[in-house]
């Protein structure tokens, strides 16, 4: 009997009913090509692994996301600020639609959560959508001092998206209304500090900060 043909999404929509279902990722390609009803040679047509499968579902959920955002008519008048706390909000929302999977898959790694491969394909296009942004700093006269400081905002940008993951992971508010805080008031401190303008918002950020007792590892 022929094997049925089956699609990336499909794949994905498998796998993580099976770690869901097993708590642990399938024990091999073979076995796991068996219950999609696929040959295994079909699998591979898509991953060579499930390092590499894994990594892909958080890189699929930033595509949605931005598929998200770009169906809002408003989108086009945001301004980069506007635009990166709508990419959060968006975001964060698939990541709880889909919290079962993402805390289960990352829970183990949640406080080295800067070194763990699975995040790489998607600090990759999180790091496109930084510089997309084009966000508006002081300008330093000097094109390495910029390309310097392009890259330190890039960087900053993942680790403060790490820290939003980490503390949604923890978050036990209802709705995760915290982390919906956390993340206002987190983009609005870091744009104050790129831009230098009044610390109103740096200062209130790190009362939240402190009040919710966060203690990064990373």
């Amino acid at each position: 009997m022929q094997a049925t043909k089956i699609n990336k999404q499909e794949i994905i929509s498998k796998f993580m009913e099976y770690v869901l279902e097993h708590d642990t990722a399938p024990k091999s390609i073979y076995k796991f090509s068996k219950e999609l009803d696929i040959e295994e040679k079909e699998f591979y047509d898509y991953y060579s692994s499930f390092d590499q499968l894994e990594a892909d579902i958080y890189s699929v959920f930033y595509d949605e996301a931005i598929k998200l955002m770009m169906s809002e008519v408003s989108y086009n008048d945001l301004d980069a600020k506007n635009e990166l706390l709508v990419f959060y909000f968006t975001f964060f929302e698939l990541l709880t639609n889909n919290r079962s999977y993402t805390t289960l898959s990352l829970n183990k790694a949640k406080y080295d959560l800067k070194k763990i491969k699975l995040l790489m394909p998607l600090k990759n296009k999180f790091t496109e959508f930084i510089k997309a942004l084009h966000i508006d700093t002081i300008d330093l006269k000097e094109e390495k001092l910029n390309s310097f400081k392009q890259k330190s905002i890039e960087e900053l940008a993942w680790t403060q998206f790490l820290f939003t993951l980490k503390f949604w992971l923890d978050d036990t508010s209802a709705g995760f209304e915290k982390t919906d805080l956390f993340i206002e008031k987190s983009v609005n401190a870091s744009f104050d500090l790129i831009n230098t303008t009044p610390l109103n918002n740096i200062i209130d950020f790190g009362k939240f900060f402190f009040k919710e007792k966060i203690k990064p590892q990373f």
